[in-house]
């Protein structure tokens, strides 16, 4: 239920979920494809199927421009993943993928209003996943990368925006970040802060973290702390890829060495993104009313009523705690937002763009307990959608 503010009223139902239920609520998959015109007489058979539609055919055979017009296909978001690393679960393959893309499906109509279908690629290979979307390329508008392993997930992405002349983006990366970028704005704004004030230390160098660090350094943050598995990313560090190499020489100014615990030392953001727990006792080592979001799910790497007992504000990922980091906040309305505009790619100002409108719809009523939107308010996609469109439009890469 909606107010007359806009604002989301939910009846809060706190029940557990059953297993039948979960199973039950996938039966038979949880998309369909549904008619956007009636066919009840033969004057409707002729023209939506032969011999009408020839006469589309051929004009698009003239013009490739119209299919545009005439078919879906300018609108459409293809889901795509090959399974290697599906929410908490891991490498668990493509068809067992499957429900979760179908799911994003789901929320690209839900909540952008965007038609979308899951396509899960029983391959690994990157050259062959970019080949495979290329071919398919008159079929859809847009790439939203799901669930594919790091360090392969940027070069993928990099080489599907190469190859591609539409929107492309592994909302495991982008996602995250637009959404974690709002809700420390929305934060800092409750604090009366500025984030170019302020050292994140970031657990987690995979997809997610790494595009955490980026945007948080194109929004001009003090300085980024980054750990990966082996301790914090520094310059000079055995063993890093080319990715953490090239973080090791924009991050960390302070030039710390070790691990959590020295990076934490009077840190002033922790962001976690690595699934590993911590110890509650080393967030009193971080700056007084020191952040803390916790996203890994289901288990964040620190229960948020032991947070609470350092931090001034604490966020998870999960839907039963305050603050929430929803990547549903973010892709529908920067897809549509792109869509909306023509735009032949997401640039770094798009996605500035979306979390500045995020943020914008708490605005009015922010707290401690709620420095992002509720993921079901309606308003969010829509002022996301607007501010992406602009910016596509800034960044002249409309046509």
């Amino acid at each position: 239920m909606t107010s007359t503010t806009g604002k989301v009223m939910q009846e809060q139902d706190t029940s557990p979920v059953t297993d039948e239920e979960i199973f039950g609520g996938h039966e038979g998959g949880k998309l369909s494809v549904a008619a956007a015109r009636p066919i009840s007489k033969p004057r409707d058979l002729s023209i939506a199927y032969t011999p009408g539609v020839a006469k589309v055919s051929r004009a698009i055979a003239e013009d490739a421009s119209l299919a545009q017009r005439y078919t879906w296909a300018d609108r459409l978001v293809v889901v795509v993943s090959d399974g290697t690393a599906v929410l908490g679960l891991g490498d668990i393959g493509a068809s067992a993928s499957l429900p979760v893309m179908e799911g994003k499906s789901v929320l690209f109509k839900t909540f952008g209003g965007l038609d979308s279908i899951p396509l899960v690629l029983d391959t690994t290979d990157v050259d062959e996943i970019v080949e495979t979307l290329v071919r398919l390329r008159p079929s859809y508008g847009a790439v939203n990368l799901e669930d594919v392993s790091a360090p392969r997930c940027f070069e993928l992405e990099d080489k599907l925006k190469e190859a591609l002349d539409c929107p492309v983006m592994h909302d495991d990366q982008h996602g995250t970040a637009i959404v974690t970028l709002a809700a420390l704005r929305g934060a800092n704004l409750v604090l009366g802060r500025d984030i170019a004030d302020q050292r994140v230390v970031i657990s987690g160098a995979g997809a997610a973290g790494v595009a955490c660090a980026r945007i948080l350094q194109e929004a001009g943050i003090g300085d980024v702390t980054l750990l990966d598995s082996k301790g914090i990313i520094h310059e000079g560090r055995p063993g890093l890829n080319p990715i953490k190499e090239k973080l090791a020489g924009s991050t960390n100014s302070a030039g710390l060495r070790g691990g959590l615990a020295e990076a934490l030392r009077g840190a002033d953001v922790f962001l976690g993104l690595s699934g590993a727990t911590i110890e509650p006792h080393l967030l009193e080592e971080m700056a007084s009313d020191s952040i803390v979001f916790a996203l890994s799910n289901p288990d964040p790497e620190v229960h948020p009523d032991d947070a609470a007992k350092y931090a001034a504000i604490v966020a998870t990922g999960r839907s039963d705690f305050p603050n929430q980091i929803n990547n549903v906040l973010a892709f529908p309305g920067v897809f549509r937002g792109a869509l909306d505009a023509g735009a032949r790619a997401i640039t770094e100002n798009m996605k500035l763009a979306a979390a500045e409108a995020i943020v914008a719809v708490a605005q009015d009523d922010l707290g401690p307990d709620r420095i992002v939107p509720s993921p079901l308010d309606p308003r969010v996609a829509p002022e996301v959608a607007a501010a992406v469109a602009k910016a596509a439009v800034e960044d002249g890469v409309t046509g």
